[in-house]
């Protein structure tokens, strides 16, 4: 099947966004299912986002339901799932894309943090597949679940240790169900980002990061995607996007229990970066990257 045909073939099904108005991401799976000929179901926190979501999907052509739903409050995902239940004759795609995080020392972060990384990175995840399977069954034809992880469940990424734990439970999670879903046609898959262009990783850094970074130039953070991305540029939403319309098409009709990285070769390198000085990739700095750290010429 021609990558034309399989995206035209998205045409006419229905397909579920949560968290599909606000932020760069959200509101690009939206679109591109909307540019796709999908009809749309799709909740976010956003007001703002949502009340935007519906002219800029329409002018795509699409049917789109727009609805108020926070994914920290589970009676308020319900709350869109019993809309959806009423209305709908079935779904197709499920994509799940909220997550979030700030960065801390696992020490210095309490309780009521590691209930809310949980819940916004993993337990909302949990429910809402839980709600929209029985609507993905309805068709009898199956259908394709898109969850949203990140390269930190994949690694031990400090400061980040309970929202890593989270993802990493989301993509096991993603992997059993689509194992349990198999026979009836029913897809789990998960895309891994990294250097994300979505709004909640810009806002896990602190302010003094941000300032760090502005004390160096405008191009500062350009050189660090530079030696940190192998392919020396962080992927865009579009890249994303198209990761989920290649999992939601038929193009990935045998792909399940899988996670896409969408990162530029991040997770293949895996600790290998290209650093400066004429050092190369290596795990750690060498000669060259440490004298221009000393101040010295290489």
């Amino acid at each position: 099947m021609s990558l034309a045909a399989a995206h035209a073939a998205l045409k006419g099904k229905v397909a579920i966004v949560v968290g599909g108005a606000a932020g760069h991401l959200g509101r690009g799976v939206t679109l591109a299912l909307a540019e796709a000929g999908c009809r749309l179901w799709v909740c976010d926190n956003d007001a703002e986002g949502l009340a935007a979501i519906v002219p800029a999907a329409e002018a795509l052509g699409a049917t789109i339901t727009a609805l108020h739903a926070d994914v920290g409050d589970s009676a308020s995902l319900d709350a869109f799932y019993d809309r959806a239940e009423a209305a709908l004759p079935h779904a197709d795609i499920l994509v799940n894309v909220p997550g979030g995080v700030r960065r801390s020392l696992f020490m210095d972060t309490s309780r009521a943090d590691h209930a809310r990384d949980i819940r916004l990175n993993y337990g909302y995840v949990i429910d809402s597949c839980q709600r929209a399977i029985p609507l993905l069954r309805r068709s009898g034809q199956g259908g394709s679940i898109v969850n949203f992880t990140t390269i930190e469940a994949h690694r031990g990424a400090a400061t980040f240790a309970v929202y890593a734990g989270a993802k990493a439970a989301t993509t096991n999670f993603s992997r059993a169900l689509a194992v349990e879903l198999g026979a009836e046609q029913i897809r789990v898959n998960c895309i891994a980002t990294d250097t994300s262009p979505a709004r909640a990783s810009n806002a896990a850094l602190a302010p003094e990061d941000f300032a760090r970074l502005a004390r160096l130039g405008p191009d500062a953070l350009n050189r660090a995607i530079e030696f940190y991305v192998p392919q020396k540029r962080p992927p865009g939403v579009e890249d994303c996007v198209n990761g989920v319309l290649f999992l939601a098409s038929d193009l990935a009709r045998t792909v399940t229990g899988t996670t896409l990285h969408v990162d530029g070769g991040t997770y293949a390198a895996f600790g290998f970066l290209d650093w400066p000085g004429g050092d190369g990739f290596m795990p750690a700095p060498l000669g060259g990257t440490l004298a221009l750290l000393a101040g010295q010429d290489s």
